[in-house]
């Protein structure tokens, strides 16, 4: 089987030879979780997400894929149902290993259920009949080995939400750290201070999407605002790497009254969490939004400008964007990282973390 790629469907046998339901093929492929509290009655209570699920003996947490059997939680291990090795810039982390790349691997499963998300198929698992990929087993070993070979320099937990998975992904990373690679969460940043308690002895570094500033919005996704404030705090203060985005949806979350809400919230947490607004399309049940055009990627740049943030991208439209897409030094202004989407034409930020003009030291992971 080759991992190069999404991995494709699967067909799985169910114990009395017909075929197995999706949660079948998922609950044999778990072990006992650690994000819990014991409580009475054999119930329980989950840290892996900011839902804070009571999980009572036969039933599951709101991500479906957690669940309560006897007393004990099971939780996702053991598999993949996505894999890809692809630019570090496409997570995007803009201030990470620049030109090189990170083999992303998924699982099934969400705490949230975003109308416009793109990796449906595998998030939405058990929530939407027609989300039908199925897992494929794989080893930590494994996937290690896959990222050496294929020249990766970090592996990340993605395409699905990757708190709900913590116990797997951190099974990996591990057996990652040990030889050299540099490890990641991609994440809705739905945290508790647990789970991130939990991870952060093996994980680098951290993306969060920061999807409004709204609440009425975040609960529209299936979250609350606040649990990703606290999150972003948390995650910056853990001394995780952090990097934001916020897909910008016009008639969403596009005004600028959010815009500048949220550049205000990073600058006052740190003003140089690098900020990356990218452009939506049309993808999912969400058809009804024009898809953002360049121009209110600049107008959302130009917020974060003035919230005194230092690191600003747009994404998703390359070559649309100006000076947005590059990294530049903040003191003397010098070009240090020049892309074309997530191609690097040039990278001049030392192993050091410094302006070669200036020497100021420039945040990110470089080495």
């Amino acid at each position: 089987m080759t991992y190069r790629g999404i991995i494709s469907f699967l067909t799985h046998d169910a114990p009395d030879g017909g075929a197995a339901t999706l949660a079948q093929v998922l609950d044999a492929r778990v072990r006992e979780g650690e994000l819990v509290e014991q409580l009475e009655g054999g119930a329980v209570r989950c840290f892996a997400c900011g839902h804070r699920c009571l999980v009572r003996p036969g039933r599951r947490g709101i991500c479906k894929v957690r669940f309560n059997k006897d007393g004990t939680l099971y939780v996702p291990a053991g598999y993949v149902a996505a894999l890809q090795s692809d630019p570090t810039e496409k997570k995007p982390f803009f201030h990470v290993l620049p030109g090189s790349d990170t083999l992303t691997f998924g699982m099934l499963g969400c705490d949230f259920h975003c109308g416009y998300c793109q990796n449906w198929l595998t998030s939405q698992a058990l929530r939407d009949d027609a989300a039908g990929v199925l897992p494929s087993d794989v080893t930590p070993d494994a996937l290690v080995r896959l990222a050496l070979r294929q020249g990766a320099k970090m592996v990340g937990s993605s395409y699905n939400e990757p708190l709900i998975t913590a116990e797997w992904a951190v099974d990996v990373f591990k057996v990652a750290r040990a030889h050299g690679l540099k490890t990641a969460f991609i994440s809705n940043g739905n945290a508790t201070p647990e789970v991130l308690q939990y991870i952060r002895p093996w994980t680098d570094c951290y993306k969060i999407d920061f999807k409004a500033m709204d609440d009425r919005r975040y609960r529209e996704l299936g979250g609350v605002l606040q649990h990703v404030l606290d999150a972003i705090r948390m995650v910056y203060e853990r001394g995780l790497w952090l990097e934001l985005v916020t897909l910008v949806v016009p008639g969403f979350n596009d005004d600028d009254a959010q815009l500048a809400r949220a550049a205000d919230y990073i600058a006052a947490i740190s003003p140089e969490i690098p900020w990356h607004v990218t452009a939506f399309h049309k993808d999912y049940k969400m058809t009804d939004p024009d898809d953002t055009s360049a121009e209110t990627l600049l107008r959302a740049c130009d917020i974060g400008a003035r919230a005194g943030l230092k690191f600003i991208y747009a994404g998703n439209l390359p070559g649309r964007v100006g000076r947005w897409e590059n990294t530049y030094c903040p003191d003397c202004g010098d070009l240090l990282i020049e892309r074309s989407g997530y191609v690097i034409k040039q990278q001049r930020v030392g192993v050091d973390g410094r302006c070669p003009a200036c020497s100021r030291r420039i945040p990110g992971v470089w080495c």
